[in-house]
């Protein structure tokens, strides 16, 4: 049983994903996981149901389950897993757990190595060109954008960027406007649904000083599944790399 959309997508990549009973809203990767019965959403579940199918192991994310309700399924016999996930390198080994504990090792293995190798190149890409500052904002009544241990900011490093509030613990910090103003990001890309985030982007326009403003690099960022915590992060990811590199300054020649 996976209760969470990441944890979901880690097990089809394991080679896992007829075995999944059931999982939660918003487990839509790959497109086979959208037929498997729902039992409710990562912050609340139907605890009765889980007993009734009686899963050999609970999948679960420790940063977006509720806590209490993982305690009381581990109280009524459940085993659980926890799938934590904080940087992309951390991917590969993952897959190879789920495979351990599934039977399906070598499915596991092919898909971890894809995934080494297509982070490899997205390692070797970076050049000399700028290492632009970026605020990613994930939302905007209270502005929400991501901390230095998210995996959306080793995302940016990947990208040869740097999170802007790259300092801050939180996963996924509120911060105030002011807060951005004093550290006048590169780049702003906002991270959601196209309506939203061209709706977003409005709002920083009559912040006429702001770097981001100034150099017309307000940017949205429409592929949800880097916020996945799955292998589809990695994808993600490369077009991520693709539109920082378009709004990127070259570098000067010595």
């Amino acid at each position: 049983m996976s209760l969470a959309p990441g944890a979901t997508e880690m097990l089809f990549a394991a080679g896992a994903g007829d075995r999944i009973v059931a999982t939660v809203e918003h487990s839509d990767e790959p497109p086979a996981a959208r037929h498997i019965p729902r039992i409710g959403g990562a912050g609340a579940i139907d605890v009765e149901r889980v007993v009734a199918l009686r899963p050999d192991l609970a999948v679960v994310w420790p940063g977006g389950n509720n806590p209490a309700q993982t305690a009381q399924l581990e109280r009524l016999g459940i085993p659980i897993y926890r799938n934590q996930v904080d940087t992309l390198e951390a991917l590969p080994d993952s897959l190879r757990r789920l495979g351990r504990l599934a039977g399906t090792q070598d499915v596991a293995e092919a898909a971890a190595r894809e995934i080494e190798a297509r982070l490899e190149r997205l390692e070797n890409r970076r050049g000399s060109a700028e290492r632009p500052s970026v605020l990613l904002q994930v939302w905007n009544r209270p502005l929400y954008t991501v901390g230095g241990r998210h995996l959306m900011s080793d995302a940016l490093r990947l990208c040869g960027a740097r999170n802007v509030f790259g300092d801050l613990r939180e996963p996924g910090p509120a911060v105030q406007i002011e807060a951005v103003i004093a550290r006048d990001p590169d780049m702003i890309i906002a991270i959601g649904a196209p309506e939203a985030a061209r709706e977003w982007l409005a709002e920083w326009r009559r912040f006429g000083k702001l770097r981001a403003v100034r150099t017309g690099r307000l940017l949205e960022f429409t592929d949800r599944r880097l916020s996945r915590l799955g292998p589809s992060a990695v994808e993600a990811t490369e077009a991520l790399c693709a539109l920082i590199d378009s709004h990127r300054t070259p570098a000067k020649a010595p």
